[in-house]
């Protein structure tokens, strides 16, 4: 988990993104420092809980076991997961994201309206990586 990238749980589970006083302009990651907008002249950033919904802009798999730093357990089979990167039109931005567990490439299409639901990165005996996953709306996980 980062810390402040997103908050809740359940239907309260949003991400969490920063928004420029003077240009209005809204960052994810978020941004702590300065305003990225290259033509702003800089303002306050300010959190702001992005939209719980979006559109699938495109997708992929990942068919292969990602290099360190990206953790995984060697001695398990490599499962794949899908990609999705979803436009968030309030915010103009597309963010990256897995397809929750069981939603693979078979299930999206281009347009499709998708959710924000939290998810489990990796855990262990002592810990459990949360994150957030991308989900087709009107399915129960």
């Amino acid at each position: 988990m980062v810390d402040g990238w997103f908050t809740g749980d359940g239907d309260d589970f949003r991400l969490l993104g920063t928004r420029c006083s003077a240009c209005a302009a809204v960052f994810f990651p978020r941004e702590d420092v300065h305003c990225r907008n290259p033509g702003c002249p800089g303002g306050d950033l300010e959190d702001v809980p992005l939209s719980r919904r979006g559109r699938v802009w495109s997708y992929t798999d990942s068919r292969y076991r990602p290099p360190s730093p990206y953790v995984t357990d060697p001695e398990l089979p490599w499962e794949p997961y899908a990609l999705i990167a979803v436009e968030l039109q309030s915010e103009r931005m597309v963010v990256l994201g897995q397809a929750a567990p069981g939603v693979t490439v078979a299930d999206l299409t281009v347009g499709m309206e998708v959710e924000v639901v939290p998810g489990v990165l990796h855990e262990d005996t002592e810990t459990i990586w949360t994150t957030w996953h991308w989900r087709p709306t009107g399915v129960a996980t």
